[in-house]
């Protein structure tokens, strides 16, 4: 579960950090600077649909982490699912960058029912 875990971090660091990052560097002063203003450059199609992808994952990615936490300690192997739930993640984010918007949603409903599929292994 533990390297589940930290694969699912390096999903969040390129999909939180370094995919909107590299996708505004037209604004690199603007990404260095406090950020009192608004960037120079408007955010592209890309970025605009990268960040959506990176605000879903935040709204998921605690619930996640917490029963990926919470069966270990439990000592409960729910480690097929963490791993089919990273899968669907990051497929989810390559479609929304993508704009394949129906795929996209039948790809996240499976990820939500998985978490709660997790959440019940730990009850």
């Amino acid at each position: 579960m533990e390297i589940i875990i930290g694969f699912t971090l390096l999903l969040a660091l390129f999909q939180i950090w370094l995919i909107p990052m590299m996708l505004n560097s037209k604004n690199l002063n603007w990404q260095l600077s406090n950020r009192d203003n608004e960037p120079e450059h408007p955010p592209s199609l890309m970025l605009s649909r990268a960040t959506k992808a990176k605000d879903n994952l935040k709204e998921t990615l605690p619930i996640f982490l917490a029963l990926a936490i919470w069966s270990i300690a439990a000592g409960v192997d729910i480690s097929v699912l963490a791993m089919w739930w990273l899968i669907l993640r990051i497929v989810h984010g390559a479609l929304y960058m993508a704009g394949i918007g129906v795929l996209r949603t039948l790809v996240w409903l499976p990820s939500i029912i998985i978490l709660i599929m997790m959440a019940l292994a730990l009850i």
